[in-house]
């Protein structure tokens, strides 16, 4: 689940491997380039930890990130 703390959406995402993880991240870069909004995002391993906040809003979280969170949940579940 979505955790919203310091003005972002966050989450963590585990998955069987890194090709795993890797596949997810390619998918989430789709959906967001053509959103035009870009997370911060971390990988290791296994594991990729996403922040989303609106820049343009003053680094708050906005319905454009919790619109993307929605579309990362869906790319999520595709990808079990």
């Amino acid at each position: 689940m979505w955790k919203e703390e310091d003005n972002k959406l966050k989450r963590s995402f585990t998955f069987k491997d890194f090709k795993g993880a890797f596949a997810f991240m390619t998918e989430v870069a789709e959906t967001v380039d053509q959103m035009d909004h870009h997370p911060f995002w971390t990988n290791s391993y296994n594991k990729v930890s996403i922040e989303l906040n609106t820049h343009d809003a003053g680094d708050k979280v906005t319905e454009k990130d919790r619109k993307l969170a929605a579309a990362i949940d869906v790319i999520f579940e595709q990808s079990k």
